[in-house]
């Protein structure tokens, strides 16, 4: 069991790590999947609910399959944006989502044969053993506003560092981090601590699933629309790559997006004679597809890049792939 979490509500940046981790194992010959507490999904319809609570003791546990591995299931309404773009993004992965996640592990280990789980966001999911905890802090914002919920963005004080295995330093952008490394061993002296930075790669057209380069973006006039927790980033990410930013549009965190909505910032995007609507993966899955738009849209896709620990990194991986000598030994009897 890995656990993939952090100490602040929202903005790490999990869900790259999390499907850079389980690529990694799945091609290290391992059968994954993925627990999410599927947040922000549409709840089951209430007779369903009430059904349950009635035969709770009675009828089989069974969670929702986003993917079993072999198809996506499940919309990411339904499924919850970061569980569906998990799905979407890694064939050959289970991935569940259910508030019990402890159920949710003995059915993804009993139905679909899974020898390795990843908890997503269970640093404080203590109901599970964690074999391997690794935790995310944002370089940017490392312990929110350093109070607690609901003062602050702190789900936890930053001594519970101490339960981590691994923390990613995420957000990098090349800059000395020794000072933020300094106070993150004051609370914890052993973890491996892997700094990385979210890289964008390409550019997806809704419509046409045609890819572009990020030097397409190089004096393109666009407008931004997200619904993450740090907008600003996304902004920022863009100007650097190039894009003239001239219109902006940000809602609150996991906002599902109505067509009215998205048609109204294309009209003025194309009124403004604007080049292009970008958005996040994240966002994507949430927007509406609309046929023929005045002004194309495109969403960022971002992947994980590590800028220093890489050896640790590798020797997590290596740790969890290849079998450990008892187990070797025991194949052999």
């Amino acid at each position: 069991m890995i656990s993939v979490g952090n100490l602040t509500v929202g903005g790490t940046g999990k869900t790259p790590v999390v499907e850079m981790l389980a690529r990694a194992l799945q091609e290290g010959g391992r059968k994954v999947a993925i627990l999410s507490r599927g947040y922000k999904s549409v709840p089951r319809p209430l007779a369903v609910r009430l059904l349950e609570k009635l035969t709770r003791n009675k009828s089989p546990f069974v969670p929702r399959v986003v993917s079993d591995g072999v198809s996506l299931l499940l919309d990411s309404r339904t499924a919850g944006d970061e569980p569906f773009m998990l799905a979407n993004n890694l064939r050959g992965v289970v991935v569940l989502t259910d508030r019990d996640r402890v159920k949710s592990g003995i059915y993804a280990i009993d139905q679909f044969q899974a020898d390795t789980l990843i908890l997503d966001d269970g640093f404080q999911y203590v109901r599970m053993r964690h074999g391997l905890e690794v935790v995310l802090i944002d370089r940017q914002a490392p312990f929110g506003n350093e109070h607690m919920l609901p003062r602050g963005t702190l789900r936890e004080p930053p001594p519970n560092l101490r339960r981590a295995t691994h923390i990613f330093i995420t957000k990098c952008d090349g800059s000395d981090n020794t000072e933020l490394i300094a106070r993150i061993r004051r609370y914890n002296r052993t973890a491996d601590i892997i700094e990385c930075t979210h890289r964008p790669k390409h550019l997806r057209n809704f419509v046409t699933g045609e890819t572009k380069s990020l030097d397409f973006l190089e004096g393109l006039k666009i407008g931004s629309l997200c619904g993450i927790a740090v907008p600003e980033s996304f902004e920022k990410a863009l100007e650097s790559l190039g894009a003239d930013l001239h219109l902006t549009q940000s809602y609150a965190d996991h906002h599902r997006y109505s067509v009215k909505e998205i048609e109204r910032f294309v009209r003025r995007c194309a009124r403004m004679q604007l080049d292009a609507v970008l958005t996040t993966e994240k966002d994507a899955v949430r927007i509406p597809r609309i046929m023929d738009p005045e002004v194309p849209l495109y969403y960022m896709r971002v992947e994980i890049e590590i800028l220093a620990g890489q050896e640790s990194w590798e020797r997590f991986v290596d740790r969890l792939v290849k079998p450990s000598p008892a187990v070797l030994s025991a194949r052999r009897h």
